[in-house]
């Protein structure tokens, strides 16, 4: 169970101003959360956990950064958000580096190869090129829409007015429902044939 906010906040506070047993206690305390998070992002699970872990590393080093503008439970969010499509970018480097030569004997990768407009895959590859042309509709759209945080927490983050962050997020779905249209197109053109049983980055057994 989750511990409430405000102890949430006090053990950030703490952490914050150095004290080590506060850290590893807040640390334990919003571990459950970061890993569900993670796994909105990541279908597999030990792909999961290690970017929760990595959010736990990221937190431990950056605490003292945390300015308290926004709440705690949100600047979590944001940096499990960040972790999250490293995570699978460095996925996708990997699973590149190790494709054989010929592809026409490669088996698809379930989260690289779509075969319907919509799924995770989709929607993480869409998001990759909404923030490569507007950095900030993908930040407010992550925020909300994978991170599940409210408008005033988001504008309170990203230190904006409310109606921003509802424009924002309006334009940015505007735009991820049209790169899956044509990522259903591209699909639909050049479909893939055989069964998807590897992931980016890991070997079959």
């Amino acid at each position: 169970m989750a511990v409430p906010a405000d102890t949430t906040t006090l053990l950030a506070e703490r952490a914050r101003g150095g004290d080590p047993a506060a850290l590893d206690q807040l640390l334990r305390e919003v571990w459950p959360d970061v890993l569900r998070g993670c796994s909105r992002f990541l279908s597999h699970v030990e792909d999961a956990e290690e970017a929760a872990q990595d959010v736990l590393l990221i937190v431990a080093k950056r605490i003292g950064s945390f300015e308290g503008r926004s709440s705690f439970r949100t600047w979590v969010h944001a940096v499990m958000a960040n972790s999250c499509r490293q995570k699978y970018r460095a996925l996708q480097r990997r699973a590149a580096e190790q494709a054989p030569l010929d592809r026409h004997d490669q088996v698809p990768d379930p989260r690289r190869t779509s075969l319907t407009a919509g799924s995770r895959v989709d929607l993480l590859d869409a998001l990759d090129q909404l923030e490569r042309r507007t950095r900030n509709l993908a930040q407010a759209l992550v925020l909300r829409d994978f991170c599940g945080l409210e408008y005033r927490e988001i504008a309170r983050y990203l230190n904006v007015p409310v109606s921003t962050v509802r424009s924002r997020i309006h334009d940015a779905r505007v735009i991820m429902r049209t790169l899956l249209r044509e990522e259903r197109t591209a699909d639909t053109a050049h479909p893939v044939a055989g069964p998807a049983t590897t992931s980016p980055g890991r070997s079959r057994a």
